[in-house]
């Protein structure tokens, strides 16, 4: 039996004359702390959000679980059970700046999983207690340090409690110490269930914490 979460097939993707995708295909196991890895320019960042539905393609398949985009403009009943799938957790973070740290992971169970406020906020400070973060509740994003936006960023992509976790460069602007905090948070997260999709070109963070790699050259999954 095939435990994949992601299967990613055969996918392809040009910008004009570029091509940014020549074929990719791969697997991510049910479980795993996958890193994606590739220099900058690579296409790694492309996978993720073509995996998210926020990036058109013009060939192949990617299925979630039991969700199969083909590139196009999903349905918005697709969209809608997509977002209960996969979350992402953008390299900027991107968190709403007007909004406090609460506020921020409650957005996606009120307004798109249909959860009460209430239900909202209390799985909201569940997950930054879980993070670390539980005493910024009230802050906003501009208020927050590099490493707890990045966990209020997290706790709003688990909000919804997703089987797959998706992290654009999440090392990028860590110092050895808050990576390596990272790399327990994230095993933390796998041994619950979680399975963790990230693009990197941190070497050192993949060797030490990634349990698969796969390596984009040339437009393809090597």
């Amino acid at each position: 039996m095939n435990d994949s979460v992601v299967r990613v097939r055969d996918l392809r993707l040009r910008r004009g004359e570029r091509t940014i995708l020549a074929g990719v295909s791969f697997d991510v196991v049910r479980g795993g702390l996958v890193a994606l890895m590739g220099p900058s320019g690579s296409g790694k960042t492309t996978i993720l959000r073509a995996i998210a539905a926020l990036e058109r393609f013009d060939a192949g398949t990617i299925t979630i679980e039991s969700l199969t985009l083909t590139g196009g403009i999903p349905s918005p009943a697709l969209l809608k059970q997509l977002r209960r799938h996969v979350g992402l957790v953008f390299q900027f973070h991107h968190l709403f700046e007007h909004l406090p740290a609460l506020k921020n992971v409650t957005l996606a169970p009120v307004h798109a999983g249909g959860m009460s406020v209430a239900d909202a906020e209390r799985r909201a400070r569940d997950l930054l207690a879980a993070l670390g973060v539980e005493h910024r509740e009230h802050a906003l994003p501009r208020e927050l340090s590099g490493g707890e936006a990045q966990r209020v960023a997290i706790a709003r992509a688990l909000a919804v409690d997703p089987p797959l976790l998706m992290m654009d460069e999440p090392t990028a602007s860590l110092d050895p110490a808050r990576r390596s905090e990272l790399g327990e948070l994230l095993r933390g997260l796998v041994k619950q269930g979680r399975t963790i999709l990230v693009s990197t070109h941190d070497d050192e963070f993949a060797r030490e914490w990634a349990t698969q790699v796969l390596r984009v050259s040339g437009g393809r999954v090597i």
